[in-house]
């Protein structure tokens, strides 16, 4: 690195040197060229003072005087044809050309992220993607201070000898990881000594994350289905065989049976909700809904669930009407998924209590938000888990999970719910404090009159 910071500073001092050069040129070819569009002038002013010393009507000195301003004047006055020829032949700077070159333009119109290197490794010219991949791309930095990758800056020194194209993957590790192809092709023609280097960058990071995504669904949704499956076929095996004349075991088998069979069609259901969601997830809904009536069905719903559980549940509203854009049976969903979860985890014979506020708005050029937590006195969750809650089959314990009937879906189908309302969820928890769950969701304009709040309620 370090002798390419020299290399650097030569190459600057370089350049600085031949623009000093080109300057003083340039100034010489001006005054040159305004002496000789005036050459006729002078020489006839010069004649007119010679004859008027010859005639003893002027002295030498005053002569002398009177020809040394002319002369200058002339060369102090513009001539714009010739400032004009003189800057079309005077070469800019490197950089300056290139921003300007048809190649600059080519790299600026393409989707991928594009970077022109000098043959000395220096960004040139970058486009929009090249920025948003690198937040630190400067042009006249090396591309070293970018990216360190041995393979690459291998590629980046070999392409103005090697003349053809050459594409490697890199992995990064900081800032955050990721995975990049990076095409580096030589332009120009072959057999130049300087030729501009082009880089083109894929990343495929996302790409990486949604085929893990993929799999990882795929394996967590068949081992889902797997267990329920095998202990239903293990059952059916037995009283077919076995426990075929054993009233008793049947007795005992076919609730677990039954279990197994509404296990599974809670997974299959929590799946195709699922699937329902990523298909909407890029069309907000219309209609108008009254949080207020969201959450007085979501208690008329939840109060026998959670009397059967010995728990106690506690429902607030809000003062005045909370109209949203959303959805009314996903926003119930989201509450009865909440709460459901709540129910389920908390600490027994406990309370969830289901709090509502309004956040007014510190702008008065936006709309306040509407916030409903669901809150429980449970065990709560460790820190190193909230992150993940969201995630598809995810679970603090499983088996505590599997044995009360959770599919690992519900918080995921919450998140896909208020993407696609535009809100938030917000997860607070400490071990042996409890947890709290807040939706968040933007304020509409309130109905105009009660005729339209219950169309929109329905």
């Amino acid at each position: 690195m370090t002798d390419q910071a020299e290399h650097d500073v030569r190459v600057t001092q370089q350049r600085r040197a031949w623009r000093a050069r080109q300057v003083a040129k340039r100034g010489l070819h001006a005054l040159t060229a305004k002496l000789w569009s005036s050459f006729w002038l002078i020489v006839i002013v010069a004649v007119i003072m010679a004859s008027l010393v010859a005639l003893g009507d002027l002295s030498v000195g005053l002569a002398l005087a009177s020809f040394g301003g002319f002369v200058a004047a002339v060369l102090l006055l513009p001539l714009q044809d010739t400032d004009q020829e003189e800057e079309a032949g005077f070469a800019p700077s490197p950089t300056v050309d290139r921003n300007r070159s048809p190649m600059s333009a080519v790299i600026d119109a393409l989707p991928d992220p594009g970077i022109l290197l000098s043959p000395t490794g220096q960004v040139v010219f970058f486009n929009a993607p090249a920025k948003g991949l690198f937040s630190s791309l400067r042009e006249g930095n090396h591309i070293s201070s970018l990216i360190r990758a041995p393979e690459f800056l291998d590629a980046v020194s070999a392409a103005p000898r090697s003349g053809r194209a050459v594409s490697v993957v890199y992995a990064e590790r900081v800032p955050v990881g990721r995975r990049v192809e990076a095409t580096v092709a030589p332009l120009g023609r072959k057999g130049e000594p300087d030729r501009d280097i082009l880089v083109l960058l894929r990343d495929f990071t996302e790409g990486d994350r949604i085929n893990q995504m993929r799999t990882d669904f795929i394996a967590n949704a068949s081992h889902e289905m797997r267990t329920p499956l095998a202990s239903l076929r293990g059952f059916i095996e037995t009283l077919q065989s076995t426990a075929k004349e054993d009233e008793a075991a049947r007795e005992r088998f076919l609730p677990i049976m039954a279990e197994q069979a509404a296990r599974m069609t809670r997974l299959i259901d929590a799946l195709l909700s699922l699937s329902r969601l990523e298909m909407n997830a890029h069309v907000p809904p219309s209609d108008l809904v009254d949080l207020n009536d969201v959450l007085g069905h979501a208690r008329d719903t939840l109060e026998p669930i959670a009397a059967d559980s010995n728990m106690s549940l506690e429902v607030e509203r809000f003062a005045k009407p909370a109209i949203v854009r959303g959805d009314r049976d996903e926003l119930l969903q989201v509450l009865q998924n909440l709460v459901q979860n709540a129910l389920k985890y908390g600490r027994p014979n406990g309370s969830v209590r289901i709090e509502a506020k309004h956040i007014p708005s510190l702008n008065q050029h936006t709309r306040g938000r509407f916030a409903i937590s669901v809150i429980d006195d449970g065990p709560g969750i460790s820190a190193e888990h909230l992150p993940r809650l969201t995630e598809r089959f995810y679970r603090v314990d499983v088996d505590s999970s599997r044995e009360k009937g959770g599919t690992g879906l519900g918080l995921a189908i919450v998140k896909h719910i208020l993407n696609r309302h535009r809100g938030e969820l917000a997860i607070a928890s400490k071990p042996e404090q409890g947890s709290t769950f807040t939706v968040m969701l933007n304020e509409s304009q309130p109905a105009g009159d009660i005729a339209s709040l219950s169309t929109a309620s329905k």
